[in-house]
């Protein structure tokens, strides 16, 4: 298995293939967003076309609310629990699934690698489902969850893990492998600042933290390291 945080360049191609759950991932939300795009713009699907994206909303995203009735009721229908894992696949416009799509090809590309494709995929599902839980229950907020932020935020919480670990083993400063989150945490202020913000940020960063500790039971002796550094 390669190392993706590796800087030996040799006998590496000019472009390295993306691994096969990444492009998966990628095709699903990319195409999605392409099909609500040329029905927004009359190229498929008639006159109705124009509303599918709210229709998937309506019919995929994740609802805090519904959670709370599900748990006050006993009752979990199927057609709601499912929601914990569509709602990443619903986003908001053009632009919303543009940087999923980005971050997801970039930080996919180096958890899979590291980890393999099992990982990836219980990394992104696993952050989605306890972000969407983290919005739910910490909330009480009547906005629909949707998009693929808090997936994402789970891999770069794996690709956080990797790079602490490998700063812990070079005895280098491990706090340097939370600047990317520290990072986004900073864009997230700036744009709370100057045009409001909304609750789903929690979600994310729930999913960071899911990202962060599932990486621990896919990496090679990563709980065993994680006690004896935290015990330092």
């Amino acid at each position: 298995m390669s190392d993706p945080l590796s800087p030996e360049p040799h006998n590496q191609p000019p472009v390295n293939p993306l691994p096969t759950v990444v492009v998966a991932l990628f095709l699903v939300i990319a195409g999605i967003e392409l099909v609500f795009m040329a029905g927004a713009r009359g190229f498929v699907g008639g006159p109705g076309a124009v509303g599918w994206r709210l229709e998937a909303l309506q019919a995929y995203a994740f609802s805090g609310a519904v959670f709370d009735w599900m748990i006050a009721n006993g009752n979990y229908p199927a057609d709601q629990l499912m929601r914990f894992v569509t709602y990443p696949f619903v986003q908001a416009n053009f632009s919303h699934a543009l940087f999923v799509c980005v971050l997801l090809l970039a930080l996919g590309k180096m958890v899979a690698e590291a980890m393999g494709s099992i990982a990836t995929l219980v990394i992104f599902f696993g952050a989605s489902v306890l972000g969407a839980l983290g919005y739910a229950l910490v909330l009480d907020d009547p906005a629909p969850l949707f998009g693929g932020f808090p997936g994402v935020y789970g891999l770069i919480g794996g690709f956080t893990f990797l790079l602490w670990q490998r700063l812990g083993e070079e005895g280098g400063p491990q706090i340097r492998a939370f600047i990317l989150i520290g990072g986004l945490l900073f864009i997230r202020l700036v744009f709370a600042l100057l045009y409001g913000t909304d609750a789903t940020w929690l979600a994310d960063f729930v999913g960071f933290g899911a990202g962060f500790g599932l990486s621990i039971l896919f990496v090679p002796g990563g709980w065993q390291k994680m006690l004896e550094r935290l015990r330092r």
